[in-house]
């Protein structure tokens, strides 16, 4: 069940894009900390973030 709105999406794709670039920006020593953004990239892709289900958040419409 989704529980993630558009706007939250967009914006969450957008940052996990950025910050997974500086994988490749940053020297070898502190590489992984780019891939702290396919945190937001799989939650903004697949719509779903388990830490909102744990505080009961939706951001986005319930349907009718």
């Amino acid at each position: 069940m989704k529980n993630i709105g558009t706007g939250d999406r967009v914006i969450r794709i957008i940052l996990g894009l950025a910050v997974l670039s500086l994988f490749f920006a940053l020297n070898q020593e502190r590489r992984y900390l780019g891939l702290l953004g396919l945190i937001p990239l799989v939650t903004g892709l697949t719509g779903y973030c388990p830490m909102y289900a744990v505080m009961h958040v939706r951001t986005n419409k319930p349907r009718p």
